[in-house]
């Protein structure tokens, strides 16, 4: 099954993560997407080397590449030029789509921003990432996501507790989140393409979806002028919604966000039903006002028992709802992930590779991996046979 983008042509002048990531989805749901590369290659293809990782084999040089490349055909254009930058203007002459994160000022520069490219091809949909948006004092400042949707967004403020230090955000997650935010509106203008015959620049930026990312809070504050409260588990006010370790030292996490409907569940869980009349702890009011007391009961009563027991415990109370804290090797392992299409494998000569899958499935036109991410212009002259035909049969 080719997916629900048969057929729809994208080039891709993507760097990084975030412009290939969106990339990265439409073509795992089935679009041709053309990946335009420097002579240099995109830095992404580096990754591997940063992270110290032993290139075993191609695959393994860049494992966060393979991830956002795979199933795309990659041509070298040298932009600084005229002859790369005509080229790029033929194949964007009958693209369906143009993605890319190219700073809007370097587009400019050399001929591919929005107003200079849907001249030749009005029906294009035109998909922008930018750091901090396409107007305003820092339109054309540069950015990684830890920047503009950790930093600058609030995110690495909202999660610091008082007194520690800004926790370090994990790669790409800024950058993923608004990948797949492109993808969407990509797909929306197709729609509106579809019912109009004309495309439209659409575009989304690394801070804006940091703040919809916070938008909780934000929100809130904006209507109420009010901030939540960073938590702090030895005093969560609803020590239902708190982390806790095990006596193997696992932790899990508690999601009671009911206390009237989850309490009890609790209370029965741990065998504690004289809690459900106990003045400290009978309401939400007097659980907040006793936590301290309460989460350190529940640390030593859950220490009591190994995670997995504690499992079989919770598995009999469909109204306590919890989650063990997975490390990356847990998830790895967890029948549930794989269950749920977690991992695809991914073509490769006469063998797979298991990558993390998109996030997306279709029941109608269900997506396949084609391949793994292409060598440095593996398809220039494969990519640019076909433009030449192309001409030749409009002519």
């Amino acid at each position: 099954m080719a997916g629900p983008l048969e057929g729809v042509r994208v080039v891709e002048l993507g760097v990084w993560v975030a412009g290939p990531a969106a990339g990265g989805i439409l073509a795992d749901w089935g679009a041709d997407v053309v990946k335009v590369e420097p002579p240099t290659g995109d830095p992404a293809r580096m990754f591997g080397r940063m992270l110290g990782i032993d290139p075993q084999d191609r695959h393994h040089v860049s494992p966060p590449f393979e991830m956002d490349n795979r199933g795309k055909r990659s041509v070298v254009l040298d932009l600084v030029g005229a002859d790369g930058q005509c080229r790029m203007r033929e194949l964007l002459s009958d693209a369906d789509v143009f993605i890319t994160n190219i700073r809007t000022g370097a587009l400019r520069r050399i001929g591919l921003d929005f107003e200079a490219v849907t001249v030749d091809n009005p029906r294009l949909v035109y998909g922008l990432i930018t750091g901090y948006g396409t107007a305003g004092p820092d339109a054309d400042r540069a950015a990684y996501d830890v920047a503009a949707f950790w930093a600058r967004a609030g995110l690495a403020h909202l999660l610091t507790r008082p007194g520690d230090s800004p926790p370090f955000q994990r790669g790409g997650m800024g950058d993923h989140t608004a990948g797949m935010t492109l993808a969407a509106a990509v797909c929306a203008a197709l729609v509106a393409r579809g019912r109009t015959g004309a495309g439209q620049l659409v575009s989304t930026s690394l801070y804006r979806q940091g703040a919809y990312t916070v938008s909780f809070d934000l929100n809130t504050f904006l209507l109420t002028g009010h901030r939540i409260a960073i938590g702090q588990r030895e005093s969560m006010g609803n020590p239902c919604m708190n982390n806790y370790t095990a006596g193997d030292g696992r932790r899990f996490w508690l999601v009671g966000l009911q206390g009237d409907r989850h309490w009890p569940a609790l209370c029965a869980a741990i065998q504690r039903p004289g809690w459900l009349t106990d003045q400290r702890y009978a309401t939400a009011r007097s659980r907040v006002a006793n936590a301290v007391e309460l989460i350190g009961e529940l640390d030593v009563i859950f220490a009591g028992k190994s995670l997995d027991e504690w499992a079989e415990s919770f598995a009999a109370h469909p109204d306590l709802f919890w989650s063990p804290i997975n490390s990356i090797e847990d998830v790895a392992a967890d029948e549930q992930f794989h269950a749920a299409g977690g991992i695809v494998y991914v073509p490769d000569d006469d063998s797979s590779v298991p990558m993390v899958a998109s996030p997306a499935d279709f029941s109608a036109t269900p997506w396949e991996a084609r391949c793994c991410a292409p060598e440095l212009g593996e398809h220039t002259g494969e990519v640019l046979a076909e433009l030449a035909g192309r001409g030749e049969r409009a002519t």
